[in-house]
C-alpha cells in the first residue's frame, strides 16, 4: 500500500504543470465575426520558456469538424505577430476531439518554447475565421463554441 501511494505522488506531481496564466471567455449566442477574445498577460520574467495554448470548449451544435483561427500577440514595444491557424475539432467519422461529454473541452497548441524578451503586458486575441464551403465569406457568427481562453504554461526544467 506504502509503495502505492509513493507511486501516485510521482505521478501526479510530474504531471502537473506551471501554469503562469489561465483565462476564458464565454461566447454566448455564438462567436461573432470581428469580435476577438482578447486577453492581457502582465510579465516581469524575461528568461524563462513558455508554452502557449489555445482552449476552446464547444458542444454539439458546433457544425464544423475543424476551425480556422487568426491570433495577434502585441508585446510591450508595439511588435505584433499575427497567425492564421487551422485546427482538427473532430475525427473523420464525426466523433469530437478533446475532453468532456456534452462540452468538450480543446486544449490546442499555440505558441511552443516562447521566451517574453521585454517586460510589461502583452496583449492577444483570438479571432474565429470559419468559412461555409463554397462561401466567399466568413461566419457572421459561429454557432457552438461556448468558450475561448489562454494558458500560457512554463516549462519546468528537469
Amino acid at each position: 500500500m506504502k509503495k502505492l501511494i509513493i507511486f501516485c505522488s510521482i505521478l501526479f506531481s510530474s504531471c502537473h504543470s506551471d501554469v503562469k496564466y489561465s483565462e476564458y471567455i464565454s461566447m454566448l449566442g455564438g462567436w461573432e465575426e470581428g469580435k476577438p477574445a482578447t486577453f492581457q498577460y502582465q510579465t516581469e520574467d524575461t528568461i524563462s520558456k513558455y508554452n502557449l495554448y489555445i482552449m476552446l470548449r464547444n458542444d454539439n451544435s458546433y457544425p464544423y469538424s475543424n476551425i480556422f483561427l487568426i491570433t495577434r500577440m502585441e508585446t510591450p514595444d508595439n511588435q505584433v505577430v499575427v497567425d492564421t491557424l487551422e485546427y482538427e475539432m473532430a475525427k473523420p467519422n464525426g466523433e469530437w476531439l478533446g475532453d468532456g461529454v456534452s462540452v468538450k473541452e480543446s486544449k490546442l497548441w499555440y505558441k511552443e518554447n516562447v521566451s517574453f524578451p521585454k517586460k510589461g503586458n502583452y496583449s492577444f486575441s483570438i479571432e474565429q475565421a470559419d468559412r461555409t464551403l463554397g462561401q466567399n465569406y466568413g461566419v457572421k457568427n459561429l454557432e457552438g463554441i461556448t468558450e475561448v481562453g489562454l494558458s500560457i504554461e512554463k516549462i519546468s526544467k528537469k
